[in-house]
């Protein structure tokens, strides 16, 4: 990639927690940051991080308000090199909780879980990889903000874990095709990190001792951002380290077949 003063990261949720804690680490490396988010503090926040960031208001649950954002961080740099896809939510109601209303007709579910933390990093995905097509060839570098709950239960919060597991299937399945472009897509998946996405209470109930810092998940970030062939990782991180987890092992030889040869069938069907 080209010298760092030069490069371009668009960060979403970049307005607080691992989001911004990211853009301070890459605008002290001289990059250049567009921070999307809906915090209301988000103008301010660009500015008291200096003239090279710049902050666009964006529902990323939204194709039209992402997009715009994209666009206009496009515009203002004329490249992106870098896409951090961070915006989260734990989830908005209790899945297991009554199905009925007064009449007692079933509950349509509130699924916004799914579309800030699944639907909107493909949308995402999407708008990195057209930009990246602008970038002469270059390509550019993708990291999705999963969990451990991409990996491990989060028993009661069915969203949330379904999504992070999608983020890990996702890294997983779109890194071969991408790679053909220079373009490559990573994890993170970090442990407890205190941020304003834990519900109330239980920063103050997690043992300090099973406290994930900060500074891990740049660790993380910053491994994937700086290796320009490292691609289809999911990084674990827990306490001080960081863990390449591989997928499981086949159940059998047909397994293996049907995913390492087996792809050339598949190919016949999806051929990207």
């Amino acid at each position: 990639m080209a010298d760092s003063d030069s490069l371009v990261a668009l960060i979403t949720g970049a307005a607080s927690g691992m989001g911004l804690a990211l853009a301070k680490d890459l605008l002290a490396k001289n990059w250049r940051v567009a921070l999307l988010d809906i915090s209301q503090a988000g103008p301010s926040i660009a500015s008291e991080l200096g003239p090279s960031a710049v902050y666009f208001h964006s529902d990323v649950s939204s194709w039209e308000s992402q997009a715009a954002a994209f666009g206009g961080a496009f515009k203002t740099w004329g490249r992106i090199d870098f896409v951090a896809l961070n915006a989260g939510i734990d989830d908005k109601e209790d899945f297991f909780g009554p199905t009925a209303d007064a009449d007692g007709n079933p509950v349509k579910p509130n699924l916004k879980t799914v579309d800030v933390n699944l639907v909107a990093v493909f949308y995402g995905i999407r708008l990195a990889t057209h930009y990246f097509r602008k970038n002469e060839g270059r390509g550019g570098k993708i990291v999705l903000t999963s969990s451990d709950a991409g990996l491990y239960a989060l028993v009661g919060v069915p969203q949330y874990t379904a999504c992070k597991h999608g983020l890990v299937g996702i890294t997983r399945s779109m890194a071969p095709i991408l790679a053909k472009e220079k373009i490559t897509i990573n994890a993170v998946l970090p442990a407890f990190v205190p941020t304003g996405l834990a519900p109330p209470g239980l920063i103050d109930a997690w043992p300090k001792e099973h406290i994930t810092p900060m500074s891990t998940v740049l660790k993380a970030f910053n491994m994937f951002v700086d290796n320009d062939e490292m691609t289809g990782e999911t990084g674990e991180c827990s306490l001080d380290t960081v863990y390449l987890r591989k997928q499981p092992e086949y159940a059998n030889e047909s397994q293996r077949w049907g995913r390492e040869e087996g792809g050339k069938v598949w190919a016949l069907v999806y051929p990207g």
